[in-house]
């Protein structure tokens, strides 16, 4: 028997009735030969690590935009928290670890420089609409290797449905919308104080004392609040508390960080950074690289333009803002 014959049969003894089996994934769009050692899964989880997009992760932005100090997230470290807190409550909930990693590390791949702050500015200049959730599907399925990544049904429909109205069909994806939140309102919250945008004693009271003082103790009350209240139950959910405070929480993050703060006030330089190259690059078509020209066989200007400039990371964006508009000094 074959190693990956051996875990799928572990799965099938192991797992809870409600997680989905790699040996019963709905499989890839183009059929390929099965991996003698690992899963579906595994397969998939490791193709999105070695990805360039997931290295790209290390220099966009999660909330501040080129902070000085080291120890501010970004947007590669939130996924990787993300992952963290995933995994704990799929194990616990006896789920398939392996499928709710891969869909934990691929699920921001689509992000843009600056944040969401670039992906409003892209949203609003490109025809087509911009999600991040739609386009790291698009990273997976296209723009990665030139022809995708070719992943599982169940992990593509995880990432796309991370976030948005539509729920993803196992429950391993819907775990993701969950742990996302988590990691993001937490870390979000450390990184502000750190930054002196707001202070642990200015947090919702009512919020801290159902969830918790200290980002560690919020994180793993929430944890343990959807592992009680989703074992054996076939849902992943919160208690009505639970949830009710973790949404007041973030409501007060909108407040305080994500709109108009002190940790926004570069927001302005970004989204004009991203307006630029835009216009730019969609008049002058040779400024593209070598990788998205070839895309205009199968995708309009804009689509690709698009693509072009959310796969750029922050610094590659100044950079190439730099490079067509700032004038150079004569030597």
């Amino acid at each position: 028997m074959l190693i990956r014959e051996e875990i799928e049969n572990l799965e099938k003894n192991m797992l809870s009735p409600f997680a989905q089996l790699s040996s019963e994934s709905k499989g890839r769009s183009c059929q390929e030969n099965e991996c003698d050692i690992r899963t579906i899964f595994q397969r998939d989880r490791d193709r999105i690590i070695y990805s360039k997009a997931f290295r790209r992760l290390k220099h966009k932005t999660q909330v501040f935009i080129s902070p000085e100090g080291d120890h501010y997230r970004t947007r590669l470290t939130h996924t990787l928290e993300v992952s963290q807190i995933a995994r704990t409550i799929a194990r616990s909930l006896r789920l398939n670890e392996d499928l709710t990693e891969a869909i934990a590390l691929g699920h921001d791949l689509g992000h843009t420089p600056f944040g969401h702050t670039g992906e409003n500015v892209l949203d609003e200049l490109c025809p087509h609409g911009f999600k991040h959730n739609e386009q790291s599907l698009r990273v997976v399925d296209v723009l990665e290797k030139e022809t995708g990544l070719n992943l599982s049904f169940e992990v593509r429909d995880g990432i796309r449905n991370h976030t948005g109205d539509v729920i993803p069909q196992t429950l391993e994806g819907q775990i993701i919308r969950f742990a996302d939140r988590i990691a993001y309102i937490n870390h979000d919250i450390d990184d502000a104080i750190r930054g002196g945008i707001i202070s642990e004693d200015s947090l919702p009271k009512e919020c801290v004392k159902v969830l918790g003082k200290k980002p560690s103790e919020r994180i793993n009350n929430m944890i343990v609040n959807i592992i009680e209240h989703s074992r054996d139950s076939g849902m992943v959910k919160m208690s009505s508390e639970f949830q009710q405070a973790k949404d007041e929480l973030r409501s007060y993050m909108f407040k305080n960080v994500y709109v108009g703060s002190k940790a926004k006030r570069d927001e302005m330089k970004a989204q004009n950074i991203i307006r630029e190259l835009y216009k730019y690059i969609k008049g002058n078509p040779d400024f593209l690289s070598k990788e998205a020209e070839k895309m205009l066989v199968t995708a309009d200007l804009d689509r690709v333009v698009c693509d072009y400039i959310a796969g750029m990371t922050d610094r590659y964006a100044v950079k190439k803002f730099h490079d067509i508009f700032i004038p150079e000094s004569w030597h």
